[in-house]
């Protein structure tokens, strides 16, 4: 199990550094970069960029799930009964579900969802701000731990 506990685990942080590392770079270089092109350019860039962005996009919605989940049940008997740990992990998966939805809507299709993609920059920021709650509370449950159980303490106390 440790081996496919390490593995699901460097998928995960692999998966992130990856699509947050993308999501910035086009927030902050990209985008601004591209302002400078015809409009003609513009849009063959853009295009070019969506068609190969979009299967990161899907694949690492993909591997964050899965690999996500894995840690998460693999941990839910360390924190049995730990109420932060449940609380901050379930904000981070339902600020992950809002993050995939907007990534999906960016790279997406639907006529709908097109006034999200006529404001990307807006939506890149609101990406970017999310990332980065999201990336805070797993720095902060990994840190912290397990929730030490009464009978951790007492034997910590009789030592």
């Amino acid at each position: 199990m440790e081996l496919l506990d390490t593995v699901s685990r460097i998928v995960h942080v692999g998966t992130a550094i990856t699509l947050v590392g993308g999501t910035v770079f086009t927030l902050f270089i990209l985008l601004p970069s591209a302002k400078l092109l015809s409009q003609d350019a513009h849009d063959l860039l853009a295009g070019e960029i969506k068609a190969r962005w979009k299967r990161f996009v899907h694949i690492g919605i993909l591997l964050f799930l899965v690999s996500g989940f894995y840690n998460f049940f693999q941990a839910l008997s360390l924190h049995k009964g730990d109420g932060l740990y449940h609380g901050l992990v379930g904000t981070k998966i339902l600020l992950a579900f809002g993050l995939f939805f907007i990534a999906a809507a960016l790279v997406g299709r639907s006529s709908k969802l097109q006034p999200m993609r006529d404001k990307k920059g807006i939506w890149l920021k609101v990406m970017v701000i999310l990332a980065a709650v999201i990336v805070a509370i797993s720095g902060y449950v990994k840190v912290r731990g397990a929730k030490p159980t009464s009978t951790d303490v007492s034997v910590v106390a009789r030592d």
